[in-house]
């Protein structure tokens, strides 16, 4: 009898299971046979359940939702999913922390990646960002350190804040995103209660080729919430993924947390006379210079089935464009348009963009053959090379991606400013009585642990030239007087 339509466990190949629960043995006692594959099958998937975690982000929480566009930017930009005002796009968001885990503490301070998957019609758009406007490090090739000192030691496996000081002292870019990270914005409440940004300068590109420099603002309409430390840390404690079970729950009773997206768009030319350099992403553009524009709303409205299928097979490249959004010479972008890509090559397989959660919505059309996971049919028996005079896909020069000037040696080389103070600087002049005296704090009680008195005053000198009573407030809670000769 057949037993295509009835609810029998079959093995992986499609074959009915008789027994699940009891292993094939000689005799009673066994020994277990080897020629029980169903249980050889069981065992060995189960030892391949788990895929290698992220590097970093392991830790994130994930749902569904749509873009509805409320403005017209199509002076800007041809990205057909922007291109009328009303257009709904499905998309799919990640939230996660930085440096924990897959199991750590979702209340822990540390910025959280805010990445959207935008399943256009023109193929998938990924915006893979923070719930902050820059970032610690400008270049990609320092990104492997910093990260290294977020991580666990190799002799103890402990976390260790003199490696993470040491490395943010000899790194002075870094100063703004610490004075962000040690804010009250450091512990979100919620991950609906957070803003989140590109961070990069992106390259938006209109119908005629005429281009912008363009950055994203995704604003939450739930308002800023955050947690106080001794709050964040007692959660921690009893739910460590409070902020995984809050999304969830929302979602499921029909509370949909929502987002404005908004856009700071710079002619072309102002990025040769802007008072920062606008590729620098350690810096943010002035919001006078260059006002926020309304761009559209995202709203997630539905839960993952599946966490793994979803949350944590989906991948995100910064590389991922349509036609209408580009690139800019950013340093850190430059190295991000690669390694992402690469990390889930390894991670998830090379046709990880084969797999449901990241599968374009549009069919795909390539001579990219074979590897692990080779879904579908492979390409079958169509052409597998390019040029062909076979009838197969061929590129589409209108697409081609739009020039911009570029001067100079071949050489490895810094942005050319210096100026790492000013805007660290501005950020705590903008705070509160209350919101220093927090930031200090939580500054205070960072650097506390770090045993070399030299990298703390190190770092002091960093917050005093952001602001000298900053750094005065800083060294007087570690017991230490800033360097004299400032």
């Amino acid at each position: 009898m057949s037993s295509n339509n009835n609810n029998n466990l079959t093995t992986s190949w499609g074959a009915p299971v008789g027994d699940n629960q009891n292993s094939m043995t000689a005799g009673d006692r066994g020994p277990t046979l080897l020629q029980d594959v169903h249980l050889l099958e069981k065992l060995a998937h189960f030892n391949r359940e788990r895929v290698p975690e992220r590097v970093v982000h392991a830790k994130g929480a994930g749902a569904h939702g749509y873009f509805e566009v409320t403005q017209d930017l199509t002076q800007y930009t041809k990205a057909d999913f922007l291109s009328e005002v009303g257009k709904r796009t499905p998309l799919f968001i990640r939230f996660s922390t930085v440096a924990g885990e897959l199991g750590s503490a979702d209340t822990v301070r540390d910025p959280r990646g805010f990445a959207v998957k935008f399943y256009t019609e023109e193929g998938n758009y990924d915006l893979v960002g923070n719930n902050t406007p820059v970032f610690f490090v400008r270049d990609a090739i320092k990104f492997p350190d910093f990260i290294h000192t977020q991580k666990r030691d190799p002799q103890t496996h402990l976390k260790n804040p003199n490696a993470v000081w040491d490395f943010w002292s000899l790194s002075p870019e870094s100063l703004h995103q610490v004075t962000i990270l040690m804010s009250d914005r450091g512990i979100p409440a919620t991950l609906r209660h957070m803003h989140g940004f590109g961070s990069h300068t992106f390259k938006w590109v209109n119908a005629e080729g005429n281009a912008v420099w363009v950055k994203y603002h995704f604003k939450t309409e739930q308002g800023i919430k955050n947690l106080a430390p001794d709050l964040a840390a007692k959660i921690a404690g009893e739910n460590p993924d409070f902020h995984t079970e809050d999304l969830f729950n929302a979602i499921d009773k029909g509370d949909f947390p929502a987002w404005k997206l908004y856009v700071q768009i710079m002619p072309i030319e102002d990025a040769n006379t802007y008072r920062f350099d606008p590729f620098d992403v350690t810096k943010v553009w002035s919001q006078k210079d260059y006002p926020l524009i309304e761009v559209g709303r995202m709203v997630l409205d539905r839960n993952p089935e599946n966490y793994f299928a979803e949350v944590e097979q989906v991948t995100f490249s910064p590389g991922s464009f349509v036609p209408g959004i580009e690139a800019s010479p950013d340093k850190l972008l430059q190295g991000r348009l690669f390694a992402y890509g690469d990390a889930h090559r390894h991670r998830v397989g090379p046709n990880h963009n084969s797999l449901p959660i990241n599968r374009p919505k549009v069919e795909v059309k390539n001579y990219q053959r074979d590897g692990g996971m080779a879904l579908g049919n492979n390409g079958g028996s169509g052409a597998y090379y390019e040029p062909n005079s076979l009838g197969g896909p061929k590129e589409a020069p209108q697409y081609k991606t739009s020039p911009f000037e570029v001067s100079g040696n071949a050489d490895s080389v810094s942005y050319n400013s210096d100026d790492h103070y000013t805007q660290p600087g501005n950020l705590y002049r903008l705070m509160s009585e209350e919101e220093r005296t927090r930031l200090v704090q939580n500054i205070v009680g960072a650097m506390t642990p770090v045993e070399n008195n030299d990298i703390k005053l190190r770092q002091i000198v960093h917050f005093y030239k952001a602001d000298s009573e900053l750094g005065q407030r800083v060294a007087s809670g570690l017991g230490l007087s800033v360097p004299g000769g400032l």
